[in-house]
């Protein structure tokens, strides 16, 4: 397995980054702080990975906000 000493996220998935943060913040914070659909309306950690690992942008915005939160 190689190794990705700049990259924080590495050997954290997807699902793990949006549980952490469901948990910390709640769905309704962390719609405030990323309006997206997948956080607003009837949110859930299946419809959030759907939504995220077709849309980069919006991983993009999720993963950044994982890092300033947990690091």
């Amino acid at each position: 397995m190689e190794k990705q000493p700049n990259n924080p996220l590495h050997g954290i998935t997807l699902a793990v980054v949006v549980e952490r943060l469901a948990d910390h913040y709640g769905w309704e914070e962390l719609a405030a702080r990323i309006p997206i659909n997948c956080f607003k309306s009837s949110p859930s950690v299946k419809s959030s990975l759907k939504f995220l690992r077709r849309t980069d942008w919006a991983r993009e915005k999720v993963e950044r906000l994982y890092i300033r939160t947990f690091k």
